[in-house]
């Protein structure tokens, strides 16, 4: 992230790769004790972690912020589900939206902004293998198109 006062602290590229990733939006995360001091340690993992939502509120499932490397017997539990801060509408409209269309939502990254643990998410809906194969086949060709392009720069 390039804004002034960003700092990205990870990245799920993973996300990128199995789904069709569509209406990004911002979300606070509530964290305890040691937890945002191991993440400004990058000690964080969201690979492998979704968003749900129960009671009218949202959490994320499975993401792993490691324990704080000196943290004690206070230290937190890496993988337990911490709720995410949104807006009542955003939830009800993010609700929905899951329901109906039976999309997912997916954390695609993990940042401070001005000292505060951010994360953004995405709704996401799942790509077959041949999407999977059409977009890498779309990129090689991509990077050969602009490989010749620098080299036809180059013989001039």
């Amino acid at each position: 992230m390039k804004e002034q006062g960003t700092l990205l602290i990870a990245e799920n590229k993973k996300a990128f790769h199995d789904y069709f990733l569509d209406d990004f939006l911002e979300a606070g995360i509530e964290l305890f004790g040691t937890e945002i001091k191991a993440l400004r340690e990058h000690a964080v993992n969201i690979r492998d972690s979704f968003v749900l939502i129960k009671k009218g509120q949202a959490w994320i499932v499975g993401m792993n912020i490691s324990g704080y490397s000196h943290g004690t017997y206070t230290n937190h539990e890496p993988l337990r589900t911490r709720r995410l801060l949104l807006h009542r509408r955003e939830i009800n409209r993010l609700e929905r939206l899951v329901l109906e269309k039976s999309l997912t939502i997916v954390p695609v990254k993990v940042y401070l902004k001005h000292g505060m643990a951010k994360i953004e998410i995405a709704l996401a809906k799942g790509k077959k293998e041949y999407d999977k194969r059409e977009v890498e086949r779309e990129r090689s060709i991509q990077k050969e198109i602009k490989h010749a392009l620098k080299k036809g720069n180059r013989d001039e």
